[in-house]
């Protein structure tokens, strides 16, 4: 029997893949299965996978012809998964050694339907441990009760798939929105949080997750950035009202950030982007929109009164530009 599945997405990932795979043999057990999604890379990543077929126990590949996108490549891994537990891991991350089994050994002690850990950022040699913004750890929980307060982070502002654990018997919980190229993990957590019975969150920090890699979503301003915009259309359908303040919040605060990364669009993309947004927000209710706009910081609040000129003035602005 399969204790636990290990789902890894991986597109024209030579240069990072045979690291994530070195790292699943360091995690490696009789009852763990490794399920690379090969979505259609046309670099040597199938060629360095298949070396690691003899190397690796539990190993399986499915590949795609045709890239179907992140949302779907993992949710073909997970369709083709058999464990008991489920979790991802992105091709150019990696984890640390022993790091699964503890993640298991954590998930059966506390006999929850999800549990999140910590994560390590890399960028270049520097490393920086980013904790689930939990303070409560090592009890169950109601995932609902996660979700607020509107004006503090909160587990669903911190969405990363590949830091925790599932029961696979959540079924379709655990599916992405396959129509998403980027911001999948939005409606997803969301979701997860909603609907799931129970959680808890362990200081637990094996996944290595490297920032500011080459062809990374985060660093390409193409097309499929507007799905930002339908990933939040999905996380406010039918949303109970209590919680939609932190919904909007969160959402400007995301469309702030993208708006202060803009020099990355092309300007025919830019301008419709802004126009979606301003759209999208214009939809809102007003009075969460300007409360959510005047807790910014200065600078992301002004770049939002600029795309949306019906908010009320900033309060502080007179005491800002006094000499």
């Amino acid at each position: 029997m399969i204790t636990l599945s290990v789902v890894v997405p991986i597109r024209d990932g030579e240069r990072y893949i045979s690291d994530a795979l070195t790292a699943l043999g360091r995690n490696a057990r009789h009852d763990f299965e490794f399920i690379v999604v090969d979505d259609g890379s046309v670099d040597a990543t199938p060629d360095i996978v298949d070396d690691f077929r003899a190397e690796l126990p539990g190993l399986a590949v499915i590949r795609h012809d045709v890239p179907a996108g992140l949302a779907d490549a993992r949710n073909a891994g997970l369709a083709a998964a058999s464990g008991r537990y489920v979790t991802y891991l992105d091709g150019d991350d990696w984890l640390a050694p022993g790091y699964l089994a503890r993640l298991v050994e954590a998930a059966d002690g506390l006999g929850c339907d999800f549990l999140r850990v910590d994560h390590v950022q890399v960028e270049g040699r520097k490393r920086v441990v980013h904790r689930a913004p939990m303070a409560r750890r090592g009890t169950v929980h109601d995932p609902r009760e996660a979700i607020l307060p509107a004006d503090a982070r909160t587990m669903v502002d911190y969405p990363y798939a590949w830091a925790g654990i599932y029961r696979r018997s959540l079924g379709d919980l655990l599916r992405f929105p396959g129509s998403l190229h980027t911001a999948e993990d939005r409606p997803w957590i969301w979701r997860l949080h909603r609907e799931a019975a129970s959680f808890a969150v362990v200081s637990l920090a094996g996944v290595f997750y490297r920032r500011q890699v080459a062809g990374s979503l985060t660093q390409i301003g193409d097309e499929r950035q507007l799905h930002f915009f339908d990933a939040f259309e999905l996380v406010l359908k039918d949303l109970e009202p209590e919680f939609l303040p932190k919904a909007v919040r969160t959402f400007c605060a995301l469309l702030a950030h993208h708006l202060e990364l803009g020099e990355r669009f092309a300007p025919p993309l830019r301008a419709r982007f802004e126009e979606r947004g301003a759209l999208m927000a214009s939809s809102l209710p007003g009075e969460l929109v300007a409360e959510a706009v005047t807790r910014m910081p200065a600078e992301r609040a002004a770049l939002l009164r600029a795309l949306l000129p019906g908010l009320p003035p900033d309060p502080y602005a007179r005491i800002r530009s006094a000499p």
